[in-house]
């Protein structure tokens, strides 16, 4: 090859690639995006901020009018015999429906992890039809079951059995169980199992690996069961409706006896509290994750040795 050949290929190579050529549609499309984000955000949220800022209105009656800043319905609202008791039977009713779904639903989890395919398949498909099927069906089947049993049972045995706090949380805790199984078989299936095989290999008993290695692991879908079971339990409306009997009112309930009143003040003020628990009870749930997170950091190189030792 001759020397102005060498030096035309080596110019060539020296040559900058030519560019792609740009997308003139691109500013476009990724600004259509951005706003179509923003409207969606601006209508979930906007509503919620609508009911926060009028539920410190100072107004005497319901009105859409700002006349001032106060917190007097907060005190009305805390100082409503019926909001009190609607409130204190929302959280009856939550907590042992949030201890007791996340419970069996933890328990269903680990329990089809050692069923064969074909029975799993079978509970799986009973799980996703109980999230899919309609809240307002299962409400309508679960009093219809309530009610067909307690007039059994009172034919029978001579005993009076009716709709109230009982009922509320069968209903609740049959809801909730199939999101904490779902949620908790999706953390086994992302699971290390390297943890377990080892424990087993080195001779611990079933309940000390489930305590030490597949628990603390378990950990965070468990406490995102317990806080979706209390939440859904807490402003659900259409299932205790149906289930509930005298005396076994809540919140929801009451609130939208309110609205068809009318919206008050009053009603924006409980209606806020309400979201500033589940808010709160997010919070605490996170910095639990954190916490948890942080000290499973901490013992993961010691758990194996804490199981020779004590061995």
């Amino acid at each position: 090859m001759t020397a102005p050949a060498i030096v035309a290929s080596v110019d060539r190579t020296r040559l900058p690639a030519s560019r792609p050529r740009g997308d003139r549609w691109g500013p476009l499309v990724e600004g259509y995006f951005r706003a179509h984000a923003w409207i969606v955000y601006l209508f979930l949220y906007l509503p919620i901020f609508v009911v926060i800022l009028f539920a410190f209105n100072s107004a005497t009656v319901a009105t859409a009018d700002w006349e001032g800043f106060s917190f007097r319905w907060f005190g009305i609202a805390l100082d409503d015999d019926v909001v009190q008791t609607t409130l204190a039977n929302s959280f009856i009713i939550a907590i042992p429906n949030a201890i007791l779904a996340t419970a069996f639903g933890t328990m269903a989890a680990l329990g089809l992890q050692r069923v064969g395919k074909r029975v799993r398949g079978a509970f799986d498909v009973l799980t996703y039809m109980s999230v899919i099927v309609p809240e307002i069906v299962i409400a309508l089947a679960t009093l219809v079951m309530f009610a067909t049993s307690f007039d059994t049972l009172n034919k029978w045995f001579g005993i009076k059995l009716s709709l109230g706090y009982p009922t509320v949380i069968a209903a609740h805790v049959l809801f909730n169980l199939s999101l904490v199984l779902l949620l908790v078989r999706a953390r086994l299936s992302g699971m290390d199992r390297t943890f377990v095989e080892a424990s087993a290999d080195l001779f611990a008993t079933p309940w000390r690996t489930f305590v030490q290695i597949t628990f603390p692991q378990l950990l965070p879908a468990i406490v995102a069961g317990f806080l979706l079971s209390f939440t859904f339990s807490f402003d659900d409306y259409v299932i205790t409706t149906f289930v509930s009997g005298p005396g076994s009112s809540t919140l929801p309930l009451f609130i939208f006896g309110q609205v068809k009143r009318g919206v008050t003040p009053e009603t924006n003020a409980v209606a806020t509290m309400m979201l500033a628990v589940t808010m709160a009870l997010l919070l605490v749930g996170q910095l639990v994750l954190t916490w948890q997170s942080r000290r499973a950091g901490r013992r993961s190189a010691v758990t194996m040795v804490e199981i020779v030792t004590e061995r």
